[in-house]
Order: structure tokens, then sequence, then C-alpha cells
């Protein structure tokens, strides 16, 4: 299980577990975790944040954070939304075109979660599993054992 937070939703917590559900509680979660600490582990080790700036673009509102993984940077965030529409398949097209003005060649598919929530309403917690999988890339990145340059 991971615990996760998101300054947009500063009175939530996010509990997510591999391949599950994403729970969503009070900040308080924090705290029954503490006690409920014989049954789950802290991995201080491997924690990772996304850190960044907010900027607003028309009804675009697009977040750039620098993923760090203890003391070190390892890579870039970028969340993009389009305020105005909640079902995110209705607008998948508009912020496609929308990225490419920035990102060019690197805009990426369709996220998985999209997959399951075919005309639902997007909800704060899919924006937390999309960062999972994107924490999990890249810890399994750092697991990649380098060859020897010389």
């Amino acid at each position: 299980m991971y615990v996760m937070h998101n300054s947009e939703y500063p009175l939530s917590c996010f509990a997510l577990f591999e391949n599950g559900p994403c729970l969503v509680a009070d900040a308080n979660f924090d705290t029954l975790m503490v006690k409920l600490k014989g049954f789950f582990q802290n991995a201080k080790a491997n924690k990772i944040e996304s850190r960044g700036t907010r900027y607003q673009y028309c009804d675009f509102l697009v977040k750039l954070g620098t993923v760090t993984m203890g003391p070190s940077a390892r890579g870039i965030s970028v969340e993009v939304e389009y305020c105005p529409c909640v079902i995110a398949n209705d607008c998948w097209n508009l912020l496609m075109e929308f990225m490419q003005s920035f990102m060019g060649s690197h805009t990426p598919g369709i996220p998985s979660v999209f997959g399951s929530k075919h005309d639902s309403a997007y909800s704060p917690g899919d924006t937390m599993v999309q960062y999972m999988e994107l924490f999990n890339k890249i810890r399994k990145q750092q697991q990649v054992p380098v060859a020897g340059i010389r």
C-alpha cells in the first residue's frame, strides 16, 4: 500500500494498492498508519515526490514538477488538466493537441486509467493513480543495473 498526498487536496490522503483501488481518507490517515505499524512497514528509503509550479493558461491547468527520490532529481512530471471537462475521454483529443503544442514528440499516449473509466467523471484518485504509475516507472529505472562505461 502506498500513502500519497496532493497539495491540490490538502485535507485528503490517498491510499493506493498495487493494481487495486485508490482510497480517499482524511489527512489524519497518516496517524492511523503509525498506530498500525505492526502490520504495515514504512519504506522511508522509497520516498518519492514531485514538486513544481502550477500554471493556468485559459481553461488549461499545467503543473510541471521535478520528481525526486531522496536528495536527487530523477525525472520531470507534466500534469495537464482541461478544467471545464469532467469526463476525461470527452476531451482527450483536445488535451493531446494542447500537449503537442509544447511537448512535441514527447506527448504521452492515453493513460491506462482512462481505459476503465469510459464515460464516468474523472476524480482526484485518478490523478493519484497516474502519479503512482509514473513513480513506479522511475523506481524501476533506478533498479536497472548500469554497465560500466570506459
